[in-house]
């Protein structure tokens, strides 16, 4: 890519768009465009053919989407795989009929087959059926990887798609209801740690800076409570007790979100779409862990020393989701953050 050409990261406040537009500033491309949801709904196809036609981008990083943990895509599957698809089809289709040079697609490790061969490579697409919980959101995802291929085919679009492991790291969301398991963690552990402490004011202050259900710290200490007891954080007394759900067996693996955004980077500036598929590259660290082993790993660094519940009468979710990373590996990325750095880090920016 050229420093000067004109790059349209979409999505750039969120975890991933706003560390790629880090990573490309960092790296000297200065000529970003970004529009916020207020500025440009990505829905609305009249409005991304217009944004396309007055800023003509030659780049595009699509990294916009509607995303959540196990729990939002339980609830809400209608809008996980519309407003996907439409956000995708818009963009994509927009950037074949303006010419752009070359777009990098974001994906997820949740495309793969639930009971996929481990590590999963790039081939176990459309191998098997889906992880039932997240499913509505894995098939638009599919569909994006497949529609990069198809206008890679018949129009000779330069359109690639990188799928990512789990991330965390900056800019992550620490909503109770819609955020991915560390970033939960975190928050729910961190939270019990303040109920411990008997610093009740430690609580305001969270629920103030992110309101749950529309409940502040402003809010009298029963309506408080009301909401940290429906995610699973409870005080009894001088006892502390946080729920989690399921058993806590299913093995994940951690992305720094910084080490992602690298890994984007590095493909826009050194792969190009093949002629052969599967298209998309894998990014991930090659080591996983158990939910559980991940929660005393957050327990450890928050200073969290109440109890942990599992709630086993709530789905897992996949047992095992490990990423074959050789592709991205032989092309010469690796990734640089170790995990208990990077949670470190981003504990002590959460509660700071």
């Amino acid at each position: 890519m050229e420093k000067n050409g004109k790059i349209f990261v979409a999505g750039h406040r969120g975890m991933v768009g706003s560390a790629i537009k880090r990573n490309l500033e960092a790296k000297g491309f200065q000529n970003i465009v970004t529009r916020t949801r207020q500025e440009l709904d990505l829905l609305d196809s009249i409005a991304v053919a217009k944004f396309f036609d007055q800023e003509k981008p030659e780049y595009v990083v699509l990294a916009a989407a509607k995303v959540g943990g196990i729990v939002a895509n339980s609830i809400y599957r209608a809008q996980f795989i519309y407003e996907n698809l439409m956000i995708q089809n818009h963009i994509i289709h927009q950037s074949y009929l303006h010419g752009v040079k070359k777009l990098l697609f974001l994906g997820s490790s949740c495309i793969y087959p639930r009971m996929a061969e481990q590590p999963m490579r790039e081939d176990a697409l459309l191998t098997g059926l889906l992880e039932q919980t997240n499913e509505p959101y894995a098939i638009a995802k599919i569909a994006g990887i497949k529609m990069c291929e198809a206008y890679h085919a018949q129009y000779g679009c330069n359109y690639i798609s990188i799928m990512p492991t789990n991330l965390y790291g900056q800019n992550d969301n620490y909503d109770l209801e819609k955020s991915h398991v560390l970033p939960a963690l975190i928050r729910k552990m961190v939270l019990g740690k303040y109920l411990m402490s008997g610093d009740f004011g430690l609580v305001r202050k969270d629920f103030n800076k992110l309101p749950v259900e529309g409940v502040s710290g402003d809010a009298v200490e029963g309506e408080i409570m009301q909401k940290l007891a429906k995610y699973g954080i409870t005080k009894s007394g001088d006892k502390v007790t946080i729920t989690l759900w399921g058993t806590g067996s299913p093995l994940r693996e951690f992305l720094h979100v910084d080490d992602m955004a690298d890994a984007s980077v590095f493909l826009l500036e050194n792969y190009d779409a093949p002629y052969t598929t599967p298209s998309h590259v894998n990014a991930g660290c090659g080591e996983d862990l158990s939910i559980r082993e991940l929660s005393e790993v957050v327990r450890k660094i928050v200073g969290y020393e109440g109890e942990i519940f599992w709630d086993t009468t709530k789905p897992d979710g996949t047992p095992k989701k490990l990423m074959d990373n050789s592709k991205l590996n032989s092309l010469g990325w690796k990734p640089s953050i170790i995990l208990e750095d990077g949670i470190t880090q981003v504990v002590a920016d959460y509660t700071k």
